[in-house]
């Protein structure tokens, strides 16, 4: 009896070692696929992983820009709304490439004077300058469309203009020309008549006889004439002295620059004529621009805009506040017939050779946006 007890006994004891190497087994097989499957997993999502981080470390990266000076030279007073323009412009660039970029800036006319600045650039003796397209239209003599009087009606009629897609357009086409690339055109207000008289101007027969200073060029020349007077053409630099003994009779600026200027300190009457609205144009070399990376261009836009910007809001800023200081200081306001001045200059170009060279296409764009057509 006790050998059969001991016989069950042993029998059970296999079974149960079976049983368990059996189980054992089954565990080892489950943790074996579960660890093949991790693995795969692994394998599978890595490369995903990798060009993320590829991907995303190519969006971060900053570009390095390469350490250069450029040289900009402007005609315009420090103190000028554009000359505030241009240093925030070069503020901005040495901003946004963290000091590699930098500028030696000679305002005041300290290099060139206007119009010389031009054609330093456009020989690379500088890199950049700040003109009005009247300094343009030697080498492009269609350009000087730019410079007629009461093409634009206003401030935002010229801006939608020049910094939309006719003014890119217009730039595009400078650059192939002549080798100075227009970015943007800077606002710097518009031009009325100024006195050493107390004189009113009412239309265009009122400046018969005035010796009327105007910058040297042809184009403002004509505008000059166009507007009824005697032009006399005179350096800026000059134009106190000449108003202030006698030597021209009355000069147009926007009115920040006649008190930039202190002019109001040599005449007695300015007429609101409205006659051009002054827009000036950062300008770089050719050339050079197309030597920066389109990194570099695109932070030069950038900055331009926001030199535009400073310079736009300073000049419509002043121009508001403009008529009160100079009637302060005993100047006679007066206001001119607009459209009698407008028809009478707009018919002396037009019937002028000077617009022979015009772009029409272009004139007719914006005298539809201006709705003047």
């Amino acid at each position: 009896m006790k050998k059969l007890v001991m016989l069950v006994l042993v029998m059970l004891m296999a079974l149960s070692v079976v049983s368990g190497c059996a189980n054992s087994g089954t565990t080892d097989v489950a943790a074996s696929d579960e660890s093949s499957t991790s693995e795969e997993t692994a394998e599978a999502t890595e490369p995903a992983e990798a060009t993320e981080t590829t991907e995303a470390a190519a969006t971060t990266e900053e570009y390095e820009f390469p350490e250069m000076t450029l040289v900009f030279s402007n005609s315009a007073s420090s103190t000028s709304v554009h000359g505030k323009g241009a240093a925030a412009f070069c503020a901005e660039v040495e901003r946004l490439t963290d000091g590699k970029v930098t500028f030696e800036y000679y305002g005041d006319g300290q290099l060139y004077k206007a119009g010389d600045d031009v054609t330093a650039l456009i020989n690379g003796e500088i890199d950049f300058t700040m003109e009005g397209a009247n300094w343009l239209s030697t080498n492009s003599p269609w350009v000087s469309m730019f410079t007629a009087g009461y093409l634009f009606t206003d401030y935002q009629n010229m801006t939608d203009v020049m910094n939309g897609e006719i003014g890119a357009e217009v730039f595009e086409k400078i650059a192939e020309e002549q080798g100075a690339r227009p970015l943007a055109a800077y606002y710097i207000g518009t031009r009325q008549i100024n006195l050493r008289e107390d004189k009113e101007i009412k239309t265009p027969e009122d400046l018969k006889g005035v010796n009327l200073r105007m910058p040297d060029s042809d184009t403002w020349m004509f505008l000059g004439k166009a507007l009824g007077a005697n032009p006399t053409p005179l350096a800026i630099s000059e134009l106190y002295l000449a108003l202030s003994t006698g030597v021209v009779d009355g000069q147009d600026n926007p009115l920040p620059t006649m008190i930039d200027q202190k002019f109001y300190e040599v005449t007695k009457s300015v007429t609101i004529t409205n006659h051009y609205v002054n827009a000036t144009w950062l300008i770089v070399n050719e050339a050079k621009w197309q030597s920066f990376s389109p990194e570099l261009q695109d932070v030069i836009l950038q900055a331009a805009e926001v030199g535009r910007q400073v310079c736009d809001e300073a000049s419509l800023s002043q121009e508001a506040e403009a008529i009160d200081f100079l009637e302060s200081e005993g100047l006679s306001i007066y206001y001119a017939d607009i459209d009698a001045f407008r028809s009478h200059v707009l018919e002396a170009y037009l019937n002028d050779d000077i617009s022979s060279s015009w772009d029409m296409d272009i004139f007719n764009q914006i005298c539809d946006l201006s709705g003047e057509s």
